[in-house]
């Protein structure tokens, strides 16, 4: 499935940036799950489909809610049923538009086709989920659980997907990023000690699981084609090989982005603050400061040049300016707005999650450019 090509837009320099912004006008997504009762719908996840077209939102109440954002009535919208738990964290397929996977406490990761609105796949996770991350060429989502465990899923053109070697850690991991461009063959990960490592992929092959034939076929990243959704026995697991570690943060890392030019990382940590990791040489180049609690998302702009984080404290959220880590802008919120996300293709529009009444987007309203 092909993607519709892409708007070319202008960067906004960072001295007009503020004044364009001020012009943006919010809309709320009001979703009537919401009546449920006090925190049940508490929005725990977003994400934008690669066109911008879409985004999806996964919330405690087991909801799981794809919205077009110029189309704010919950009748246009489209619910994904089938989860038992808490929707901890969605994610689309980098190269498909429509393909959409989710996490759940129920111990699942599920596989979506939006526009058919079916499931294409449940997987077991043998734990509950927490995180995923898809590779750049969508052949692999890599499931993180809440007992820091991550669970490969492997997905080809004639197969369902499939699970392979767990990969248990040895610290808290809360967020993992592949390379952005072609076949995985780098994994950046947070710890709970405050450190990103980074990762080769695939990770090596353990001599047990290669004895009994249980590894999947690494040297050419191919897919296995079983049927079989059920996870590798944790008995067969392997191990990731560090090639680097930055000491980013003083406690936990929790969040990780990196900007769609590659050059700056951005690691979100428990102590409130955002890193900003140069990609040439590992070093950091500055530090923000204005969130009040642990940073639990981290979003770039779709040029590079404006970062954002997420806190579960606090009211409101800044807008950095990347290069010079200056305060451009400022979002109010009633409450903390953890979840938080950049259009990805040419507006600087910004979905959050928080307030009371569901997911707002800064920009779908009208205003701006």
């Amino acid at each position: 499935m092909s993607m519709a090509p892409s708007t070319p837009r202008k960067s906004v320099p960072k001295d007009r940036f503020p004044t364009l912004f001020a012009t943006l006008k919010t809309q709320t997504y009001y979703d009537p799950s919401s009546t449920r009762g006090p925190g049940s719908h508490t929005i725990r996840t977003i994400a934008w489909n690669p066109t911008g077209h879409l985004i999806a939102t996964g919330s405690a109440d087991r909801t799981l809610r794809i919205w077009n954002p110029e189309k704010p009535q919950v009748k246009n919208s489209t619910e994904l049923r089938g989860h038992t738990g808490a929707i901890e964290r969605v994610a689309w397929n980098p190269i498909k538009e429509a393909e959409l996977a989710s996490v759940s406490s129920d111990g699942t990761c599920r596989f979506w086709d939006v526009r058919s609105k079916t499931c294409i796949a449940s997987i077991p996770l043998g734990g509950e989920g927490l995180t995923i991350g898809w590779a750049s060429d969508g052949s692999l989502a890599l499931v993180g659980r809440k007992d820091d465990i991550l669970i490969p899923i492997y997905l080809g053109p004639d197969s369902l997907p499939t699970a392979g070697l767990p990969l248990p850690q040895p610290l808290q991991t809360n967020q993992t990023l592949f390379n952005p461009v072609g076949p995985p063959t780098t994994l950046l990960l947070t710890t709970g000690d405050g450190c990103v490592k980074i990762c080769s992929w695939p990770p090596p092959s353990p001599t047990q699981a290669m004895a009994n034939g249980a590894a999947p076929n690494h040297n050419n990243r191919a897919v296995s084609h079983s049927r079989s959704s059920t996870p590798v026995p944790q008995s067969s697991a392997s191990s990731l090989q560090s090639l680097h570690t930055l000491h980013a943060h003083t406690s936990a890392c929790i969040s990780l982005a990196l900007s769609p030019t590659s050059r700056y990382l951005a690691i979100g940590g428990s102590d409130a603050l955002i890193s900003l990791y140069d990609t040439h040489d590992w070093i950091c180049r500055r530090t923000l400061s204005s969130l009040s609690g642990s940073v639990k998302s981290v979003s770039f702009s779709w040029d590079g040049s404006y970062v954002i984080g997420g806190s579960d404290e606090g009211t409101g959220f800044d807008i950095a300016h990347v290069e010079t880590g200056e305060t451009v802008a400022r979002v109010e919120t009633t409450a903390p707005a953890p979840c938080l996300s950049w259009h990805p293709n040419g507006k600087y529009w910004i979905a959050y999650s928080g307030d009371s009444g569901g997911l707002k987007i800064v920009g779908a309203a009208g205003g701006g450019m």
